[in-house]
């Protein structure tokens, strides 16, 4: 199976402290809520899995700032608590010097579902995907995808099986949902696209 292009760069601050998510192979991961700056003012809160290991010797306050360079990854929430897709950035490395917020998000990978072209209720075209980007050994992440105006019709136009590389941003979205007759808060995660590149063009690590 061909390993496609999954690359995340995050600069901003420390929502809340580190609280404990999972273990895998005997390896203790830590969940940190890191909240980064749009250019319009708006913040977006993604949730960070790290290592402990990355994380010995430092200091994470709230407010503390943070970059991360990992990859972005999904995995089916079967508890029947919360979104049924989970997505968050696996940290492959962290630095605390301070700078201007950052959200920059390079990926390939292949359109899984039929894209669903719409408009919002102001007039504005925008177009849902889901993209499927394989990780090494046999693994993929399904990730939901979104695109605005001509970038949208162009995104609308491919069919299942397409093949796509593209920039953008991952961002986070609240919505309600009545559940039992109770109205929740809840939070969606998805890539914002910017621009779609060549699919075949290698890619050259810094």
């Amino acid at each position: 199976m061909q390993t496609d292009h999954n690359k995340i760069f995050l600069r901003g601050r420390l929502a809340a402290p580190p609280s404990p998510s999972h273990s895998n192979h005997g390896v203790e991961y830590l969940m940190l809520p890191l909240a980064v700056r749009r250019l319009s003012g708006a913040e977006d809160t993604l949730h960070i899995v790290v290592s402990q290991d990355l994380l010995k010797g430092r200091s994470l306050e709230t407010d503390s700032p943070l970059s991360v360079w990992g990859e972005v990854r999904t995995f089916n929430n079967r508890s029947g608590v919360g979104s049924r897709l989970v997505v968050s950035v696996f940290a492959r490395e962290l630095d605390q010097e301070p700078g201007e917020d950052e959200n920059c998000l390079e990926l390939t990978g292949t359109l899984c579902k039929p894209p669903i072209l719409r408009a919002t209720p102001l007039g504005r075209t925008i177009c849902d995907m889901i993209v499927a980007s394989n990780r090494r050994y046999g693994r993929a992440d399904y990730l939901p995808c979104i695109s605005w105006g001509s970038l949208a019709y162009r995104c609308g136009s491919m069919t299942v099986g397409s093949r796509l590389s593209l920039a953008g941003r991952l961002q986070s979205r609240t919505y309600t949902k009545e559940v039992d007759g109770q109205v929740q808060e809840r939070t969606a995660f998805e890539i914002s696209v910017m621009s779609l590149t060549d699919p075949e063009e290698p890619y050259i690590a810094p």
